[in-house]
């Protein structure tokens, strides 16, 4: 072989070496996030990690990881992307949706991402959608649908996992928010208090559990709270503080 040549067949080996390198290194997709630690990379949280302060109240976790007290959650440096199915939607649903989901981002130091709106429902056939591009769906439904919103039930929340490699995390969630108890008129009248359920739900789907303390948010039944409680302030920091994947 001539010695020009190969040195051109060197040089344009090398570019694509070089080429596929940073593709992999740079592509957004999360599933080469092993390759890109292996290679220095670390991901970096999408917002600040809130401060976690021990505030005395109580708070306990749907899930924990395996063999460990350490909560599951979802991956801080990844958005969770949600999208709202509109039907039904009461007036002042969509602000009610806006609002909590701006409190929970706040609580957790999650970043949530509003694609717009969906035709997927919260939950089919008892298990949580899974969208290509929403993470989260919420929606709006009543007990025709959904046999769990029967009776004084205002909303239904809840976050499905993936096991990677035996560490297990939130990839999924849903929310759906029951018309017969968000009516028009109890928007109008009782803002605060409505807006509270849909945190409350939200607060499932990010990885917080019920306790039996009525003065906080996550008391299993709405006794007017309208605030994060001491006990839910530090549990959302807690999961908004586990480190990225």
């Amino acid at each position: 072989m001539h010695p020009a040549h190969a040195t051109r067949r060197t040089v344009v080996a090398l570019l694509v070496a070089a080429l596929a390198a940073v593709l992999v290194l740079w592509h957004p997709s999360d599933r080469l996030d092993g390759v890109r630690r292996l290679a220095g990379l670390e991901p970096e949280r999408r917002l600040p990690a809130p401060t976690v302060l021990h505030r005395g109240g109580r708070f306990a976790f749907l899930q924990t990881q395996p063999g460990s007290s350490e909560p599951v959650g979802w991956d801080p440096c990844e958005p969770v992307r949600y999208a709202v199915n509109p039907q039904g939607q009461p007036a002042g649903g969509a602000e009610l949706i806006e609002r909590a989901v701006a409190r929970t981002s706040e609580a957790t130091g999650l970043e949530f991402e509003d694609v717009g709106e969906t035709d997927l429902r919260p939950f089919r056939g008892g298990s949580i959608s899974l969208g290509a591009d929403e993470r989260l769906v919420i929606g709006w439904g009543d007990a025709g649908e959904y046999d769990e919103l029967a009776g004084d039930v205002a909303g239904l929340g809840g976050g499905a996992t993936e096991d990677d490699y035996g560490h297990v995390e939130y990839v999924t969630g849903g929310v759906v928010l029951d018309t017969e108890a968000f009516t028009p008129t109890t928007i109008a009248q009782s803002p605060q208090v409505m807006e509270a359920v849909v945190v409350h739900e939200l607060a499932h789907v990010v990885g917080l559990a019920h306790v039996p303390e009525p003065m906080e948010m996550m008391y299993d039944s709405s006794r007017g709270q309208i605030s994060y409680g001491p006990g839910d302030l530090e549990g959302l920091a807690r999961l908004g503080s586990l480190p990225c994947r």
